[in-house]
């Protein structure tokens, strides 16, 4: 507030830090087996290109691609609408960082339990059922009900907001994860490559409409998608077990 970058300085201090941690971290990892190493390089770009794009021929890609494109919808929902539209009208541009921290604190606790309890597709179907609810319940609160509130109530609001958006963030980046390496286990590489792919998209579409359409028309956008993406993901869960109850 008054024109001194140290806070600025001390940020990209830590996050140079974790980056130069992170890179010789990645240094340390244990080598893949050399036949596996051998068996998935590719000859040209087109053969790579190719292997990237197989799993989109499979059925079960293209129903958890939603679910894949929300779990980006909602990390930039969070951070370019949620801040803007909730946090700094109630708590100023100074109580950001406050509601961020309680959102990232979430997150990092929901991830660790939800990662712990992952053991198969039933217990990830669960936990996914959980996540979804409870963006669903704050949504859906924000559409309906929500409107600024002064005083001690007001201000704790937007933390709690943040609190249970983190619970589904969490349960999304653990699950997803854990759901391609179930599903996809021949193809992980191209697998986690679509991850990444309609993540970041989505987040880019967040990121381009926020300045140009309401908070209420962002909400609605918001359920939508996590009503689409939800149930498709719960016929991909019977398109995965009926097999396995025809083999049983």
């Amino acid at each position: 507030d008054g024109g001194s970058i140290t806070g600025k300085n001390l940020l990209f201090v830590v996050f140079l830090g974790c980056m130069i941690i992170g890179i010789v971290l990645m240094c340390l990892l244990s080598k893949r087996d050399e036949k596996r190493d051998n068996a998935s390089t590719h000859s040209s770009f087109g053969a790579m290109l190719k292997y990237i794009v197989a799993p989109l021929k499979d059925r079960r890609m293209i129903l958890l691609i939603p679910l894949i494109a929300y779990s980006g919808l909602q990390q930039a929902f969070v951070w370019a609408v949620f801040t803007k539209s909730i946090v700094t009208p109630v708590l100023g541009i100074s109580g950001v960082g406050g509601a961020m921290a309680i959102y990232g604190a979430s997150d990092v606790v929901c991830s660790l339990v939800a990662g712990r309890f992952t053991s198969g597709l039933h217990s990830a179907t669960f936990i996914v059922s959980v996540g979804a609810i409870v963006q669903a319940v704050v949504l859906f609160w924000l559409l309906l009900f929500y409107s600024p509130v002064e005083g001690l109530l007001g201000a704790a609001i937007p933390l709690f907001i943040g609190a249970l958006w983190g619970v589904g963030d969490g349960v999304l980046n653990t699950q997803l994860s854990a759901l391609l390496g179930l599903l996809f286990e021949d193809v992980k590489e191209a697998a986690f490559a679509q991850l990444k792919v309609w993540q970041s998209g989505a987040i880019a579409v967040i990121f381009f409409l926020s300045p140009s359409i309401t908070l209420q028309a962002m909400l609605i956008l918001m359920a939508a998608s996590l009503v689409v993406s939800f149930g498709l993901f719960l016929l991909l869960t019977l398109v995965v077990e009926k097999p396995s109850s025809i083999r049983a």
